[in-house]
């Protein structure tokens, strides 16, 4: 990546930054709690080759809108989602897939882990990742009635205050687990003295990213009764690593996720982890659920989404949640409006501390030549799917084979405080691991600029000359990003985002 972007000029006011978004310079947090849906399985294998750029604190089973294992007694129930509510109607379980599936796929990480290892450091043990995992509640659709293995470690840790940094609740099915665990906490000390400060010191450190809303438990109980928790709201980016992805993607960029890629690059010949990653004609069916056919090779051209060749992408419609949270470069966690491998989410205009997608968050697309909800994450998406096949190619190969990304930095600052024509130079600092040759491109991110215009950008390799527009108001400001990609195959991709503010 990256190809040439022509800039969308859209206004994004300035916001104050919330104190969860503050610089962070260390791993994120993060807890990550799943229905076990097909696409829960791939997002998973993939955040297991980023185990080593996250600190994992916790991975929980939990229900939704489309999972659940029941009570085992005949109880039935009738679903609170409209959708589901009348594709499903009174039920006592639905395509659960069980409880064992993420241990399952730990084992399989173990058996590349030290083959991991030779490539980067951090890789978190499998036995450590096996201590992580807990059963949520998984009974029925929005069940948050019970404390459970799951919502007791999720509630001690927002508890726990010798590690003060935020905890990043990726939410891949229903948010009832997590509503539980904060449940629990204002039963325990709401009619107290101390529930104050906790209610303030949970709040400010539980950021829930959600994709979509699969049950009722944050509208109906978070939203009310925890307004200070922040929330990360991805519901339409994410579609260009879901199910109707065809539809999201533009043609020319869809060799990225179809079958000829993913097979030869990722899921093939890449050892036992990598093997287990669900796409279109595999032959593969998970226990559990009868509606996985995507993997019977005699449905590709009558699968429900389009016409599919054997090892096209299916989907992962949560990995924008942990995307989000890889340094990259970007910045993007600390302010999700400045857009990242997770895609772009801009403030609420509604609701203090919940940050969406959807039209404020549209980036002109180039190759429609519109706007478009979806492409914050489609720009990544060459990149993000090469640095993919790259992870893949660590589970089985020597570190002289493989290739591993550049480091790129900036001579001088990176946020600049600049006067109308003033003429800026920004010079790169960049190696590669493995000596590759490596291409930089500037290019100006004209949505997430305040300032609605064009700068002047004159470029001679790693050095870029910017000249401030002369009508540029005291405040605005203008992010530029330098891509630094590799000559390895597959190339790979890393950033630095420069900031220019007007005095």
């Amino acid at each position: 990546m990256v190809r040439t972007l022509l800039p969308f000029l859209l206004l994004v006011l300035p916001v104050a930054q919330p104190a969860y978004l503050q610089a962070q310079s260390d791993k994120a947090r993060t807890v990550v709690t799943t229905d076990g849906e097909i696409d829960d399985v791939d997002s998973f294998v993939r955040l297991l080759l980023y185990a080593n750029e996250l600190d994992l604190e916790g991975l929980v089973y939990s229900s939704s809108m489309w999972h659940y294992k029941g009570d085992g007694k005949g109880t039935t129930m009738v679903s609170e989602m409209d959708m589901t509510r009348r594709l499903y109607g009174e039920r006592a379980d639905l395509r659960w897939p069980g409880e064992e599936w993420m241990q399952e796929l730990i084992g399989a990480y173990g058996e590349v882990y030290n083959n991991l290892t030779q490539h980067a450091e951090g890789y978190p043990h499998p036995d450590s990742l096996l201590q992580l995992v807990k059963v949520g509640n998984i009974t029925f659709e929005g069940e948050m009635e019970l404390d459970t293995e799951g919502s007791d470690f999720i509630r001690d840790l927002l508890l726990d205050e010798t590690d003060p940094r935020p905890i990043y609740l990726q939410v891949w099915g229903g948010t009832n687990t997590i509503a539980r665990a904060l449940k629990s906490i204002e039963e325990r000390y709401g009619d107290t003295p101390e529930w104050p400060e906790i209610y303030r010191k949970v709040g400010e450190k539980a950021i829930i990213y959600t994709v979509m809303d699969q049950d009722v438990t944050y509208r109906n109980y978070i939203s009310k009764q925890w307004p200070n928790v922040s929330v990360l709201y991805n519901a339409w980016q994410f579609w260009v690593l879901a199910y109707n992805w065809k539809k999201s993607v533009p043609k020319q960029l869809q060799y990225w996720l179809g079958g000829a890629f993913m097979g030869e690059h990722v899921i093939r010949n890449h050892g036992p982890l990598t093997a287990r990653y669900y796409s279109y004609g595999d032959g593969q069916q998970q226990p559990g659920d009868p509606e996985h056919i995507h993997g019977d090779p005699t449905r590709l051209d009558s699968a429900q989404w389009g016409s599919f060749i054997p090892y096209d992408f299916i989907s992962e419609g949560d990995s924008p949640a942990f995307l989000h949270l890889l340094d990259v470069g970007l910045d993007n966690r600390e302010h999700p409006e400045w857009g990242g491998w997770g895609g772009r989410l801009v403030p609420s205009d509604t609701i203090p501390g919940r940050w969406e997608d959807g039209a404020a968050a549209a980036d002109y697309n180039p190759y429609t030549q519109a706007p478009d909800t979806a492409y914050a994450q489609t720009r990544w998406l060459p990149a993000l799917q090469r640095d993919f096949a790259a992870r893949a190619d660590w589970c089985v190969e020597s570190y002289e084979v493989a290739n591993h990304p550049p480091q790129v930095g900036l001579e001088g600052a990176d946020r600049r405080v600049v006067k109308p024509r003033e003429k800026v130079v920004l010079q790169a600092v960049a190696t590669d691991p493995d000596g590759d040759e490596l291409n930089y491109h500037w290019w100006q991110y004209g949505e997430v600029d305040t300032y609605r215009g064009e700068a002047m950008i004159i470029l001679d390799g790693p050095k870029a000359t910017i000249t401030v527009p002369n009508d540029i108001k005291p405040g605005q400001t203008l992010h530029f990003i330098l891509s630094v990609t590799d000559g390895g195959a597959p190339s790979l991709t890393r950033y630095a985002r420069i900031v220019l503010t007007a005095e």
